[in-house]
């Protein structure tokens, strides 16, 4: 059997699978932190038994939210930004702006890679108080972001050398 041919349609499916089961996954991890949250609350002021692992976990499950969902479910759009100067720019000095910015954030990124695997592959003589899990693994999401940050700022800054400016929200902020 001949294998499939990749077209524009059969990427942008699989990208949109890719990205629901990205938010699966925050949604669980979202879920887990709710829970160990809720469950020191019971074991603490109902039981006067407070659980270490559970704080631990929700430590944890917030990290991994945090870069998990700045990694491969946030949008451009719905990125937090400074945009007062931004959004008075005409659409190409916008994209100068995105140039300059991607350029400047693959390159940062790029420069830190090496050092941030390095801590993290040594972080793998250490494991966390309660559940004893090597820290390697539970930082290793650092250098999944990085990677994604990296990847993301190129192809933003492609996009803009090629004459398309981000997508984002233009004056839909609030204003001070």
């Amino acid at each position: 059997m001949p294998p499939a041919k990749l077209n524009k349609d059969s990427l942008i499916a699989a990208g949109q699978w890719l990205r629901r089961r990205a938010e699966n996954i925050l949604a669980a991890l979202l879920l887990a932190m709710f829970l160990c949250f809720m469950l020191q609350i019971v074991a603490r002021y109902i039981f006067n038994y407070p659980l270490g692992w559970t704080e631990e976990v929700s430590v944890l499950c917030w990290i991994w939210c945090t870069l998990w969902g700045a990694a491969f479910v946030l949008r451009e759009r719905d990125e937090v930004r400074f945009d007062i100067i931004y959004s008075s720019a005409s659409e190409k000095t916008r994209r100068t702006f995105t140039i300059i910015t991607g350029i400047a954030a693959v390159a940062l990124f790029s420069i830190a890679l090496p050092a941030v695997y390095s801590y993290v592959s040594f972080l793998k003589v250490e494991k966390s108080a309660y559940l004893g899990i090597r820290l390697d693994y539970l930082y290793s999401i650092y250098v999944i972001f990085s990677v994604a940050v990296i990847v993301r700022y190129a192809a933003l800054t492609w996009f803009a050398i090629r004459g398309r400016a981000p997508d984002i929200q233009i004056g839909t902020g609030s204003a001070l």
